[in-house]
């Protein structure tokens, strides 16, 4: 009976050490089959962030316009104001586009947040071309600092015809590690 108990055991052991491997293993399988599922089914309008060449001035279709919504939204632990400074614009398939968001630190520490893009229709999102974005780069604001950050794109000419209306909405995120709140305020905060 020993022997058997002592089998039975280690048969427990293996599977459920087996079993911890593979969710640890599809946990992290998760993400890069997201990226397929999302590409496949077009849904969740993800855009990448990468830097595009400006368009040529000839490849402007002066024929249409298209609207182009500008919206923000704070991730809920995010504090800050966070704004278009236009929150609506017309513009030409490959015409470019300058404009800005605002930010306001409305906290009384450092803090650095992310900002994190969502095309919709998400059937534009591969049409929405980022030439410069506030996006590309973490943005650090010192307690009460406020600053415009810079957006630059165009919407390419081959935008399906039937698509009239898009809305480009950045979500902001504090991706502000603790340590860097103790190093910017003289360690007052945070310890």
């Amino acid at each position: 009976m020993d022997a058997e108990l002592k089998a039975r055991t280690r048969r427990t052991i293996a599977y459920s050490v087996m079993s911890c491997v593979a969710m640890f293993g599809f946990g992290f399988a998760l993400v890069p089959l997201y990226d397929v599922f999302c590409d496949i089914t077009g849904l969740n309008g993800k855009v990448e962030l990468r830097a595009v060449e400006a368009p040529a001035p000839e490849a402007v279709d002066l024929s249409r316009e298209v609207k182009l919504q500008l919206t923000a939204v704070n991730n809920e632990s995010m504090p800050w104001e966070f704004r278009p400074m236009k929150s609506q614009t017309r513009l030409h398939p490959g015409q470019l586009l300058q404009t800005a968001y605002f930010a306001h630190n409305t906290t009384e520490r450092y803090m650095i947040a992310q900002a994190i893009p969502s095309v919709s229709p998400s059937e534009a999102a591969p049409y929405v071309h980022k030439v410069n974005c506030f996006c590309f780069d973490r943005q650090p604001l010192f307690a009460a600092e406020q600053k415009e950050m810079p957006l630059l794109l165009s919407i390419d000419p081959k935008l399906p015809a039937h698509i009239h209306t898009i809305t480009l909405s950045y979500t902001l995120f504090d991706i502000t590690p603790a340590a860097d709140n103790r190093v910017a305020d003289g360690g007052r905060n945070g310890l």
